[in-house]
């Protein structure tokens, strides 16, 4: 019972290694299933074979729609220091300079605004950056196809299956303190 009242300090360090290190190990440990539905799922006309080892963009896509989250969740001098952690370790991970990282992240955010237009829900925008980055616009049936745009039933879907990629603050806040 104390035990779940005593919350452990994190340092800002700490928080940005557990967000990292969560994000990577849902990407790492969840992509080839996420593949092998997309593989399968029943909007497209043949399968897209998204191999289940392709999931640098998929990684990108969460770690932008979970950044965007974050200077909601932190008052404005913490987030500014947790994001320069975390850009400061993403540098580290895909050995590039954090310019080229931000740059990356950046590029990424405008697509996803972008495509989720006029839309500003997350989820919504990280499930269309999915469809398009992988190029499933070709497997769709024809009306869909020349419309460019995905079949809303796939995105529904793939809204419920992104939606488990958004980071838990509620649930971190409860079990730490910064």
């Amino acid at each position: 019972m104390f035990g779940s009242l005593i919350k452990k300090k994190l340092t800002d360090n700490q928080v940005a290694n557990i967000f990292i290190n969560a994000l990577f190990d849902s990407v790492d440990n969840g992509f080839s299933i996420i593949a092998q539905w997309i593989n399968e799922d029943p909007a497209f006309n043949e399968s897209p074979k998204i191999d289940v080892a392709n999931n640098s963009e998929f990684a990108l896509i969460v770690i932008v729609g979970n950044l965007s989250l974050i200077d909601s969740t932190f008052e404005t001098s913490q987030a500014e220091r947790v994001e320069k952690l975390i850009y400061e370790k993403l540098a580290k991970i895909y050995e590039i300079s954090e310019l080229d990282i931000r740059n990356i992240i950046k590029e990424y955010r405008s697509f996803i605004n972008r495509i989720n237009m006029p839309s500003k829900n997350m989820i919504y925008g990280m499930s269309k950056a999915v469809f398009f980055k992988y190029n499933l616009n070709e497997y769709q049936d024809e009306y869909f196809k020349r419309m460019q745009v995905p079949n809303p039933l796939f995105l529904k879907r793939m809204d419920e299956i992104m939606g488990n990629y958004l980071w838990n603050w509620d649930a971190f806040f409860k079990k730490y303190k910064l």
